[in-house]
C-alpha cells in the first residue's frame, strides 16, 4: 500500500520543518484530481505517518494533532483514515512486539475524536474496539453482527397475502385494459395504480407482473407501457426477475414461448430498462449447448458429403436407412425453444441491432442466421438502412420498386444517405448474414446493384481526398462479396437472373480482383458451413451423374442441365468437369457444345477454374517417360481454345498467365497460347501442309483463309477481335512475343538441361511455333499504327531485349511493309500520275525512305568484316521480304476461284435448299470469288514492283572485297540457314530467293558454289535440327531441288535460265564477271555431272545419319528424306542404296523405337513407289568418256574437268561397294556446318577446298586460249560413243543373268545376307563387264575414272562444295595432274580413311599434320579387318569366286601401268597451273561408301590384294611425294612403314571394290 514514503529529514526535523511538508503534501493530493487516484496516494502518506508512530520514531501526540488538521481538508478524510486504522490492526495483530500494538491503540484512542465512533465499529475489530472502549464486550458484539446478517439475508419476509384482495387486482386488469387512445397517459394510470396498491393492499412486484402480462397482450402500445414500467419500477433486478421467471416456466419439453414475450423483453431492452447481461442467464439453452449442436451439424454435413461421394454397397445401404429412421424418430420428440434466437429476431424486428449483435457474437458464426426467421428479420432491417441510398444511386432506369417505410423507432440505425453510411452498420449487417442473404434474392439484387452504382462512382471520381475513401469503400464491397454475395449464390436454386445481376457487378472489377474473389469462393467458402457443405457434396454428385451420360447426341438436354447447375455453384461443377477433360479428352467437344447455356459469370468463373487446373502445383506437365508433355495439358490446352473461341470470355488471365510462366522460364504453357490463337484467329501452324496449302499460303489473307489451312476456319472475325483487343488492352502483344523469342534458346540451355532431347526439341519446336503463329496473327490482325506503335526499331529488339536475330526481322516485317505501303499511298495522293512506271517510281522511293534507317540499324547487329562481302541493304532486302513479295501464286488463286464456282453450281442444282438460303450462299461465294481476283490483281502488281525495286538494287547487293566463297558463306551463314528453318513458308521463301538472285544476275553471287554448299554438307545441319525444323529444312532442300531439277531436265531450260549468267561461272575472280568468255560457263553436260555428284553426296549423308545409331539424327534425315522425294532420290543405285539402310532401320526399330519405325516405315513404302521414276546413272548424266586419242573429258571446259564428271561417277559406284567404308564413314562426320563464328571464315575456305582459287588473280591471256582449244575440242568428241556403249551393256547384263541366279542360289546355303548376296550378283556382273572392255579395246576408262575418283576422294574432308572443285580452273588438267592424283590415291590408300569432319589446310603445305589426321580412325579399320578375318574362316567355300577376282587385279595392274606413262607427260604442267590458279593439292579425304553391302567381298579379295599390294606400293612412292607440293613426307622409321604396308593392302582392297562397283553401275 505504501506508495509514498516519507524522507528521513522529514521524520528527523518534523516540528521544524517535517511537519509542515506532510500538511503541504496532504493539501496537495487532495486539491489534485486523478479519477480516484488522489485518494490512494492520501491513504499512503496517511499510512506512512502512522506506521511511523507504530515503529517509534514520532511522538504521538505531534502526529495526533496533524492528524486532526486532516480532518479538516475533505469530508471523507474520516473514512480514509479509518482504512488506514484497519490496515494497521491486521498489521499490528500480527505483530510479536506488543509495544508496537500498545502504540498503535494508542494512536487510535488519541483520534476518536476525529472520527466518528460507527465507522470504527464497521472496519476495526471487535478486539480492537474493546480495548479502545468502544463496546463492552467483543463475544457479545459478534452475536448480534449474526443475528442482524440472518435477519437481513436468511429469513423470507411475510407478505400480506392473507390481506390482499381480489377485487384490487380486477380493477387493477381493468384499470390497465383500458381504451388508451384519449387523453389517458401513464401518469393517470401509474397514480391508479399507486391508490388500488394502497386500497386493496397489492404485493408491488405481483402488480408488475400483471403490468407485464397485460403488456403482452397489448404489445402494439409500446409507448404507453414502457413509460409506465419505467415510472412504476425503480429496481432493473426485479423486472429482470420477473422476466427470467415468465422465460423458465417455457422451458419444459413440447413448450413454446409466445413472440409476444419476446417482444417484451427486447422492448425493454431496447430502451435499456434492463440490462442483457440480466436477463441473458435466464434464457435456454446455454451457450456450451450451442457450440456443440454447431459441432455437430457441421460433422453431419461431413458424413452425408462423404457418402455421397463414396461407393455404397447394397447391405449399408438398409443400414444406413435404419440409422436414419432413428434419427428422425429422435427428432420428433420436439426440444425446448431457443430462447435466446426468439429474443434475437424480436430485437431484429424492434431494430435494436446493438443488443442483436451483442446476441450473435455469443455464438458460433453464422448459427443464428442459419434460422431462416431471423435471417429474414436482419434482411427487414438491411432493406430499411439502405432504402434511401437504393432509391438514389441503385434503382435501375425504368424500375419502379416498393417503397418501404422505415421504423418508427428512433432508436434503430439510421437509414444510409451515401456510401460511407454503409460502413456504419449495413455491411457489418450483412457480414453477420453470410451465405443466408440467399433467403431474400430481392435485397441480394439491391445490394449488387448499391456495388454498381458505387463501382460508377469510384471510376469517376479522381480526387486524392476522395480515393482514399473510396479505396477503403471498394474493399468493403470486396468483402461483402466474398462473404455475402457469391456464398449466398451457392445456395439459391438455379437462379439465372441472380448469376448476371452479380456478373453486371463483377465485370466492373479488374479480373485480378474477381479471380480471387472465384478462389476463395471455390476452395475455403464450402467448408465454413454445415449447408454448404451439404451444396458441395450434392452438386459432384448431380455433376457426375451428368457426365457420365453426357454424348454427342444429348448435348442439348445435358447442357441445360449443366446450365441449371452452373447458376448457383459452377467453381464446384467445372472442377469436376476439368478434373474429367484431363483424363478424357474426347469428352471436349461435348462439353464445348453443352456450355451454350451458362451465364456470363459462369463463362468467367470458368477461365478462373482453367487457369487453376493449368497453374495445378500437383501435377507433373510431362509424362513419366520425361519425353512428351502430359496428355492432361494438352487436353486442357484444346478446351481452352475451343471454348474461348465459342464463348465471349475474357482472356486477359490466361494471356497473363502464360505471360508470367515465360517469365519464369517456363515454355510448356505455351501449348494453350498456340491452341487459343489457331482457334480463335484461324492461323494454323503445322509443317504437315501439302504443296497447295503452302501455295495458299504465299498469297493474299483471303487465299490463305480459302486455301491455307486444313480445317476451313469459319468466322473468326469477332473472336480474332477479342483475343486482339484483350492483348492491347493489356499491353500482352510485343511482351509475349519478346518472351517467345527469348525462351527458344531458354528451353534448349536453362530449361533443357535435365530433359530428355525428345522433350527439348518438342518445346523448342511448341516455343519457336508459337512464336510464327502469334507474329503472324498480330501482322494481320493489328493496324497499321498499333503495330508500329508497339513494336522497336530491329537494332534495340536485338541489341536491347536480346532478341534473336531471325526473330527479330519476323516481327519487324510487317512493320516495314505497313510503312512501305502507306509512304507509297502518300507519294501517290502527293503526285497524280497513273502510269505504272511513275507508280513504280513512287514505290522504289517510298522503299528507300522506309528502310534507309533500317540498312543503318542491321550494321550494329554484326561485326564490321560481315559487311565486307555482304551490303546491310542486301541482308536487309533478304529479312525483309516474304513470298508474297516475291511471286503470285496464280495456280492457287485459280484452284480456288474455281472451287467457288463449282459450289455455287451445286447450290444451284441442289433442290433441297430454300431460295432464300440459296441466295444468301451464292452471293456468299460470289463475293468471295470477287475478292480473291481482286486480291490477285494487287499482289501481280505488287510483285511487279518489289522485281523492279530489285533489279535497281541488285548491283550494289554484293561487294568483292573478298572471294566469292567468302560471300556465299556469309550469305549462307546470316541469311539462308538461319530463315530456311524458321517456318514453312520461309523455306520456300529462301530457296526461291536464291533463284531470284540467280535470275536477277547478281553480281558476285555464284549461284553453283550456293547449291554445291547447300548440297553437300547437309549432316551437321540435320543433326542440329528439331523434329519440325527437320520438315522446313526438307522443304527448302525439297524447293532448292526442284530448281535444279528443271535445270537438269532440259538442256533448252538450262540455255535459257543458266547460260550467259553470273552464278555459273566457273571463274572465281575476286572482281565482277566477264560475260563474254564461254569458257568460264559450266555447259549442259558439266551441269548433270555436278547435280549427280550432289545427288551422291545427299545419299552418303543421308546413310551416314542412317548409320548412327543416334534417334535425332535418323529421325531429322527420315523427315528430310521424306520431304525431298518428289526430287530425290532420281538416280536408281542411290535409290537402292538408301532403300537397303531404311530397310534396316525396319528391322532394328521396330521394337526398340516405335516412332522411327514407323517413319522408317512410311519412308520406304514411298520411296518404292518411287523406283518407276528412277532412273539409271548413265540416263542421269553421260558418265562414259571418249576414245583416248580424243581430248579426255577431264580435259573439257577447265574448270568443270578437274575430274568432277569421273569424280561423282565414281563416288556414286563406291556408294554401292563394300561394308568395310561402311565403317569408315560411322567415324567420319561429312562437313563443317555452315554457321559457324565468323572468325573461323579461314578455315572454312579453306576446307571448301578454294582458298587458294578464291584469293587468285587474273588467269594469263594464253591459259585462256588454251582452255578454249581443249573446249573445242572437247564439244567435237562428244557423244561419239556413250550411246552404243550403253546398248552393249544392256545386251551383256541380259546374258549374264541366268549365271547370277545360279550363284545366289549356291550363296544362299552359306546363310548370306541379303545386302551380301546383292553384292555377290554385283561382283560377278563388274567381273564379265571387265573382260568384255577388255575385248573392246577400252583399258583405259576405268582406269582414268579410278584415278578421278582418288582425287575427288582426296578433296572431299571437310570439304562442303565439292562442285567447286568442277568449277574451279578455267585452264584444263593436263595428264600429269592426273598422275599426281593417282599416286596421291594410293598414298591415300596405304592409310586409314580420315574423318570428314576434321577441317584439313592444304596438304602441299602440311603433310604432316594430314599424316598425323590419317591415323584417327585406324582402331576403326582394324576391327573391320578383324571381322574381315572372322568371316574369312567361316566361308571356305568363297573360294570359287576368287579364280575371277585373279584375271580382274591382272586387268586392273595393266590399266594402271598404262595410265602412269601419260601421268608422267602431265605432271609438269599440273604442277605450274595450280601455281598460278591457286588449285591446291585436294584434301587428304575419302568420300565413304553410302552402299548398303557387307563385308564378304572384301574378305574375298583380302589375299589376293594382298600379293600385289607391294609392287603397287614401290610403283607409287616416286609420284606420291612429287604430288604433295614437292616437299617429302616425314614418314621415315620402321614402325610406320609396317603399318603403311598392311594399309596397302587395304588399299589396293579398296581400289578393286571401286573399280567393281563402278563396272557394275554400267
Amino acid at each position: 500500500m505504501a506508495t509514498i514514503i516519507l524522507p528521513t529529514d522529514w521524520i528527523k526535523n518534523w516540528e521544524k520543518s517535517g511537519k509542515h511538508e506532510f500538511v503541504q503534501l496532504c493539501k496537495d493530493l487532495t486539491d489534485k484530481t486523478n479519477h480516484g487516484n488522489e485518494i490512494r496516494e492520501i491513504q499512503a502518506a496517511l499510512y506512512e505517518l502512522c506506521w511511523q508512530v507504530v515503529q517509534g520514531n514520532l511522538k504521538l501526540d505531534l502526529v495526533a494533532s496533524v492528524l486532526g488538521d486532516m480532518m479538516e481538508l475533505k469530508d471523507y478524510m474520516p473514512s480514509i483514515l479509518a482504512d488506514v486504522f484497519s490496515i494497521l490492526d491486521i498489521e499490528t495483530g500480527a505483530l510479536e512486539e506488543k509495544n508496537k500494538r500498545d502504540h498503535y491503540t494508542q494512536l487510535v484512542g488519541a483520534c476518536l475524536c476525529y472520527i466518528p465512533e460507527a465507522i470504527l465499529k464497521e472496519r476495526l475489530d471487535p478486539e480492537t474496539l474493546e480495548n479502545l472502549g468502544l463496546i463492552k464486550q467483543a463475544h457479545q458484539f459478534n452475536q448480534k453482527i449474526v443475528k442482524i446478517k440472518t435477519k437481513l439475508f436468511y429469513k423470507q419476509q411475510k407478505f400480506n397475502l392473507l390481506r390482499e384482495e381480489n377485487e384490487g387486482y380486477a380493477k387493477l386488469i381493468t384499470e390497465l385494459g383500458q381504451d388508451l387512445s384519449g387523453n389517458i397517459t401513464s401518469h393517470l394510470v401509474l397514480e391508479s395504480i399507486k391508490s388500488l396498491i394502497g386500497c386493496f393492499n397489492l404485493d408491488p412486484n405481483r402488480v408488475l407482473d400483471i403490468i407485464l402480462e397485460v403488456y403482452e397482450s397489448r404489445s402494439d402500445q409500446n409507448e404507453f407501457f414502457l413509460s409506465l414500467i419505467k415510472s412504476y419500477m425503480c429496481e432493473p433486478l426485479t423486472l429482470c426477475h420477473i422476466l427470467g421467471f415468465k422465460f423458465k416456466f417455457y422451458q419444459e419439453p413440447n413448450e413454446e414461448t409466445p413472440k409476444s414475450l419476446y417482444h417484451i423483453a427486447a422492448a425493454l431492452l431496447h430502451h435499456n430498462l434492463i440490462e442483457l447481461e440480466d436477463l441473458y442467464v435466464h434464457l435456454m439453452p446455454l451457450d456450451a449447448s450451442i457450440v456443440e449442436e454447431h459441432k455437430r451439424d457441421i460433422s453431419e454435413a461431413k458424413h452425408i458429403a462423404r457418402k455421397l461421394v463414396m461407393v455404397v454397397l447394397p447391405s449399408e445401404k438398409s443400414e444406413d436407412k435404419d440409422k436414419e429412421k432413428e434419427k428422425e424418430e429422435e427428432k420428433n420428440e420436439k426440444p425446448p425453444d431457443n430462447q435466446k434466437l426468439g429474443l434475437l429476431e424480436a430485437l431484429l424486428r424492434i431494430g435494436d441491432w446493438h443488443h442483436a449483435q451483442s446476441i450473435m457474437d455469443q455464438m458460433p458464426p453464422f448459427y443464428a442466421t442459419s434460422h431462416k426467421a431471423i435471417a429474414l428479420a436482419l434482411c427487414q432491417l438491411v432493406h430499411l438502412t439502405v432504402e434511401p441510398l437504393y432509391r438514389r444511386a441503385g434503382v435501375p432506369k425504368g424500375a419502379r420498386g416498393c417503397v418501404m417505410h422505415p421504423l418508427r423507432n428512433k432508436r434503430a440505425p439510421q437509414p444510409a444517405e451515401s456510401f460511407e453510411d454503409l460502413r456504419k452498420d449495413t455491411f457489418s449487417m450483412l457480414g453477420y448474414l453470410g451465405p443466408h442473404l440467399s433467403h431474400d434474392p430481392i435485397l441480394f439484387a439491391k445490394i449488387v446493384r448499391l456495388g454498381k452504382g458505387f463501382m460508377k462512382e469510384y471510376q469517376s471520381d479522381g480526387k486524392p481526398d476522395v480515393k482514399d475513401k473510396l479505396e477503403i469503400l471498394l474493399s468493403c464491397f470486396l468483402s461483402i462479396a466474398d462473404q455475402v454475395l457469391l456464398p449466398s449464390l451457392s445456395l439459391m436454386e438455379c437462379n439465372a437472373c441472380m448469376s448476371e445481376e452479380l456478373w453486371g457487378l463483377f465485370k466492373l472489377f479488374p479480373y485480378q480482383h474477381r479471380y480471387r474473389l472465384y478462389g476463395q469462393w471455390k476452395n475455403e467458402t464450402y467448408s465454413s458451413h454445415p449447408l454448404l457443405v451439404k451444396v458441395k457434396a450434392q452438386t459432384v454428385e448431380r455433376a457426375k451423374y451428368i457426365m457420365k451420360r453426357l454424348t454427342k447426341e444429348n448435348v442439348k438436354q445435358s447442357g441445360r442441365q449443366i446450365g441449371k447447375l452452373s447458376h448457383s455453384n459452377p467453381t464446384i461443377l467445372f472442377d469436376y468437369m476439368l478434373s474429367q477433360i484431363q483424363w478424357y479428352d474426347n469428352l471436349i467437344v461435348p462439353v464445348v457444345d453443352s456450355l451454350k447455356y451458362l451465364t456470363s459469370l459462369n463463362y468467367d468463373v470458368l477461365a478462373y477454374c482453367i487457369i487453376e487446373a493449368l497453374a495445378n502445383p500437383e501435377k507433373e506437365k510431362m509424362k513419366h517417360d520425361d519425353t512428351t508433355i502430359s496428355p492432361w495439358l494438352q487436353s486442357l490446352a484444346s478446351l481452352c481454345g475451343a471454348v474461348f473461341r465459342k464463348y465471349p470470355i475474357e482472356l486477359a488471365g490466361l494471356l497473363q498467365y502464360v505471360t508470367n510462366q515465360l517469365k519464369a522460364g517456363k515454355s510448356f504453357d505455351l501449348l494453350i497460347l498456340k491452341e487459343v490463337v489457331q482457334k480463335m484467329a484461324g492461323i494454323e501452324i503445322t509443317d504437315e501442309m501439302t504443296s497447295e496449302q503452302l501455295e495458299a499460303m504465299t498469297g493474299g489473307e483471303q487465299l490463305k483463309a480459302e486455301g491455307g489451312y486444313f480445317g476451313q476456319i469459319r468466322n473468326t472475325k469477332k473472336s480474332s477481335q477479342r483475343l486482339k483487343d484483350a492483348l492491347l488492352d493489356h499491353e500482352l502483344a510485343l511482351p509475349l512475343c519478346l518472351l517467345m523469342a527469348q525462351q527458344r534458346n531458354g528451353v534448349v540451355f536453362l530449361e533443357g538441361g535435365e530433359k530428355h532431347l525428345k522433350l527439348v526439341g518438342h518445346l523448342y519446336d511448341q516455343c519457336h511455333d508459337t512464336l510464327v503463329q502469334f507474329g503472324g496473327f498480330l501482322a494481320s490482325n493489328l493496324s497499321t499504327e498499333d503495330y508500329i506503335k508497339r513494336v522497336p526499331s530491329i537494332d534495340i529488339l536485338c541489341n536491347q531485349f536480346h532478341t534473336p536475330h531471325d526473330a527479330a526481322f519476323f516481327l519487324s516485317r510487317p512493320m516495314y511493309a505497313h510503312q512501305i505501303l502507306s509512304k507509297y499511298d502518300e507519294l501517290k495522293k502527293a503526285e497524280k500520275g497513273n502510269r505504272q512506271q511513275q507508280k513504280v517510281t513512287k514505290y522504289v522511293s517510298a522503299c528507300e525512305q522506309v528502310m534507309t534507317p533500317v540498312h543503318e540499324a542491321v550494321v550494329s547487329l554484326h561485326p564490321a568484316r560481315v559487311w565486307d562481302d555482304l551490303r546491310p541493304q542486301f541482308y536487309a532486302t533478304f529479312w525483309s521480304l516474304t513470298m508474297y513479295d516475291l511471286a503470285v501464286p496464280q495456280a492457287a488463286y485459280e484452284r480456288e476461284v474455281n472451287k467457288l464456282k463449282a459450289q455455287i453450281k451445286a447450290i444451284e442444282e441442289n433442290p433441297e435448299i430454300p431460295l432464300n438460303k440459296k441466295k444468301k450462299e451464292k452471293e456468299r461465294c460470289t463475293a468471295l470469288q470477287e475478292k480473291l481476283q481482286e486480291e490477285e490483281k494487287k499482289q501481280s502488281e505488287h510483285v511487279q514492283r518489289v522485281l523492279h525495286r530489285l533489279k535497281l538494287e541488285k548491283d550494289n547487293w554484293l561487294l568483292a572485297k573478298s572471294t566469292k566463297n567468302e560471300t556465299i558463306t556469309k550469305f549462307l551463314q546470316l541469311c539462308l540457314f538461319p530463315r530456311c528453318i524458321f517456318s514453312s513458308i520461309d523455306a520456300v521463301y529462301c530457296a526461291r530467293f536464291v533463284e531470284l538472285v540467280h535470275q536477277q544476275k547478281t553480281h558476285n553471287f555464284c549461284t553453283l558454289l550456293c547449291y554445291d554448299r547447300v548440297f553437300s554438307a547437309i549432316i551437321y545441319t540435320v543433326a542440329s535440327c528439331t523434329e519440325n525444323e527437320s520438315h522446313r529444312y526438307g522443304r527448302f532442300l525439297c524447293c532448292m531441288l526442284e530448281t535444279v531439277t528443271r535445270w537438269h531436265s532440259d538442256r533448252a531450260v538450262y540455255e535459257k535460265e543458266c547460260v550467259n549468267y553470273p552464278g555459273f561461272l566457273t571463274i572465281f575472280r575476286a572482281t565482277g564477271f566477264d560475260g563474254g568468255n564461254k569458257v568460264d560457263q559450266l555447259d549442259y553436260e558439266n551441269f548433270r555431272h555436278v547435280v549427280h555428284k550432289w545427288h551422291y553426296m545427299l545419299t552418303k549423308a543421308s546413310v551416314h545419319c542412317l548409320e548412327t545409331g543416334d534417334y535425332t539424327h535418323i529421325r531429322n534425315i527420315l523427315i528430310v528424306l521424306t520431304k525431298i522425294l518428289p526430287c530425290y532420290p532420281k538416280v536408281l543405285n542411290l535409290g537402292q542404296a538408301l532403300e537397303c539402310r531404311v530397310h534396316k532401320i525396319c528391322l532394328e526399330e521396330k521394337d526398340k523405337r516405335p516412332d522411327l519405325y514407323a517413319l522408317a516405315m512410311g519412308y520406304s513404302g514411298r520411296l518404292k513407289s518411287q523406283k518407276v521414276h528412277m532412273v539409271p546413272e548413265n540416263e542421269f548424266h553421260h558418265k562414259d568418256q571418249p576414245a583416248r586419242s580424243a581430248t579426255p573429258a577431264s580435259q573439257q571446259n577447265g574448270p568443270g574437268s578437274t575430274g568432277k564428271p569421273a569424280t561423282s561417277t565414281s563416288k556414286t559406284e563406291e556408294g554401292a561397294s563394300e561394308d568395310g567404308d561402311r565403317v569408315k564413314d560411322k567415324s567420319q562426320g561429312t562437313t563443317k556446318p555452315v554457321n559457324k563464328a565468323n572468325s573461323a571464315a579461314a578455315k572454312v575456305t579453306t576446307s571448301n577446298g578454294n582458298g587458294a582459287l578464291n584469293s587468285t588473280k587474273a588467269v594469263k591471256d594464253d591459259k585462256e586460249k588454251s582452255g578454249k582449244e581443249k573446249k573445242e575440242k572437247k564439244e567435237k568428241a562428244a557423244g561419239s560413243t556413250p550411246e552404243t556403249k550403253a546398248e552393249n551393256r544392256r545386251e551383256k547384263q541380259r546374258d549374264e543373268r541366268a549365271g547370277k541366279e545360279e550363284r545366289v542360289a549356291r550363296e544362299g546355303k552359306e546363310k548370306t545376307p541379303k545386302a551380301d548376296r546383292e553384292k555377290l550378283k554385283a561382283d560377278e556382273k563388274i567381273s564379265k563387264d571387265d573382260k568384255s572392255k577388255a575385248g573392246n579395246g577400252e583399258p583405259m576408262e576405268p582406269s582414268r575414272e579410278r584415278d578421278a575418283i582418288k582425287e575427288s576422294k582426296s578433296k572431299e574432308k571437310g570439304d562442303r562444295i565439292v562442285a567447286a572443285g568442277s568449277i574451279k580452273s578455267p585452264v584444263p588438267r593436263s595428264e600429269s595432274a592426273e598422275s599426281e592424283r593417282d599416286h596421291k590415291r594410293r598414298k591415300l590408300d596405304s592409310h586409314s580413311s580420315p574423318s570428314h569432319s576434321s577441317s584439313v589446310k592444304d596438304n602441299s603445305n602440311d603433310p604432316k599434320e594430314s599424316t598425323s589426321k590419317h591415323h584417327i580412325n585406324f582402331n576403326s579399320v582394324a576391327r573391320s579387318k578383324s571381322r574381315e578375318r572372322e568371316m574369312e574362316k567361316k566361308d571356305p567355300e568363297n573360294t570359287q569366286g576368287r579364280s575371277k577376282e585373279k584375271k580382274e587385279e591382272k586387268d586392273r595392274k595393266d590399266r594402271k601401268r598404262d595410265h602412269t606413262i601419260n601421268d608422267h607427260e602431265l605432271s609438269q604442267e599440273s604442277k605450274r597451273r595450280k601455281d598460278e590458279n591457286g588449285t591446291n593439292s585436294s584434301k587428304n579425304s575419302k568420300s565413304t561408301s553410302p552402299s548398303c553391302d557387307s563385308p564378304l567381298s572384301a574378305e574375298k579379295e583380302k589375299s589376293k590384294r594382298s600379293k600385289s599390294s607391294s609392287k603397287e606400293k614401290a610403283d607409287s612412292m616416286k609420284p606420291e611425294r612429287t604430288s604433295s607440293g614437292g616437299k617429302k613426307e616425314s614418314r621415315h622409321d620402321k614402325d610406320k612403314s609396317e603399318k603403311k604396308e598392311k594399309r596397302d593392302s587395304s588399299g589396293g582392297k579398296e581400289e578393286k571394290k571401286h573399280h567393281k562397283s563402278s563396272d557394275k553401275h554400267r
